[in-house]
């Protein structure tokens, strides 16, 4: 099963060409240039070199959030369109479970983070057994406190990796708790990532259409929020 896997959730961006658990091809881009310039270029390039055509490819995946709202819509309608037109399953792939799959070697809980600012990290939690990760806890948006007193409570060592890995650790480290970052090579996302997810949600038929393709924000967006706060303070 050839899948097409699309990454833009952050400030990086990557695209990957697998075929069931083999990387056929990745490409990684963070050149400060916006996705929208970047993204669907990278991927024609990468089929191009690979000499498959998008109608050899099985499923498209592309990871849908939490992450930057831009880089979400970006990625999701880049998605939306290469599956619409050639009528492709998608796959529809949370970007923290995505970092978790770049770790599955590891053996522990992986705490997975992503800056969400206003002392807000994204974040999901897992256990690996050395070969996939198991799901501790769902996708949320989650104050900093409150994630070191969960990660306290179950006194478990824990590997930060994602976007946010630096700024928990710096916080965590100082409260005393078992944490240590994955390296800089690891620690950001990729389509490798999505590219394994998808491969899990297709063996268990879990596979969507291109319609139903939408991103996942987890909270309001700061417009969004400014609009309620203003409404709030007229009331």
């Amino acid at each position: 099963m050839k899948i097409l896997a699309l990454e833009s959730s952050a400030v990086a961006c990557s695209v990957c060409l697998t075929e069931d658990e083999v990387l056929i091809a990745h490409t990684y881009e963070n050149s400060g240039l916006t996705h929208s310039v970047t993204l669907l270029p990278m991927a024609q390039e990468l089929l191009k070199n690979c000499g498959v055509p998008l109608g050899e490819v099985d499923v498209i995946a592309v990871a849908a959030g939490p992450g930057s709202f831009t880089g979400l819509r970006i990625g999701v309608s880049a998605a939306k369109g290469l599956g619409w037109a050639m009528d492709k399953p998608c796959a529809k792939i949370s970007t923290l479970e995505a970092m978790a799959w770049n770790l599955t070697f590891f053996p522990g809980e992986l705490c997975c983070v992503m800056d969400a600012r206003r002392s807000q990290v994204y974040n999901a939690r897992f256990a690996s057994n050395g070969e996939r990760p198991a799901r501790l806890c769902p996708d949320r948006a989650i104050g900093l406190e409150e994630l070191a007193a969960e990660l306290k409570s179950g006194g478990e060592p824990q590997v930060l990796v994602g976007d946010g890995a630096q700024l928990c650790y710096n916080q965590f480290i100082k409260m005393g708790l078992p944490v240590r970052l994955t390296p800089p090579n690891l620690r950001y996302q990729s389509a490798w990532g999505v590219a394994r997810a998808a491969l899990e949600q297709a063996q268990a038929g879990k596979l969507i259409t291109a319609q139903e393709l939408v991103p996942e924000y987890h909270r309001l967006s700061q417009a969004e929020r400014e609009r309620l706060e203003r409404e709030q303070a007229t009331k």
